[in-house]
């Protein structure tokens, strides 16, 4: 499993949703999520400090993680949590305020390939 994680200077926002951020990865780890990617965005977005990426190997995989991931950002009181795209499960986005999560089937995550869009971002930060 390729788990890339973009933190190098956090801001104290960041900082503020660094336990947040260690619940999903965790917990997307627990399901067998594979190429886990965290990319932070603190000081780059106003949508979020951090977005995750993973995918699972089926339709209903990729349920199964949202839910139990809806559940255990739940479980902590943050009661804020959105999913949208699990009737189909192909991209399911779970928005927990400041991290959100997108989760995928290979075959979509490789047609929408978000981590292109960040990939100018993440280069800087890898050679920093």
């Amino acid at each position: 499993m390729q788990r890339k994680k973009k933190s190098p200077a956090a801001s104290p926002a960041a900082d503020s949703s660094r336990p947040l951020l260690d619940l999903i990865v965790n917990s997307l780890d627990q399901d067998k999520a594979e190429d886990i990617v965290t990319i932070d965005l603190a000081g780059k977005s106003s949508f979020a400090d951090y977005m995750v990426i993973a995918t699972g190997r089926s339709t209903r995989q990729v349920a199964a993680m949202a839910e139990h991931l809806k559940e255990r950002i739940k479980a902590t009181g943050n009661k804020q949590v959105h999913a949208e795209g699990l009737p189909q499960a192909d991209w399911v986005l779970i928005d927990a305020g400041d991290v959100v999560a997108h989760l995928f089937r290979p075959e979509v995550r490789a047609f929408y390939n978000l981590e292109k869009m960040w990939a100018a971002d993440i280069r800087d930060q890898a050679t920093a």
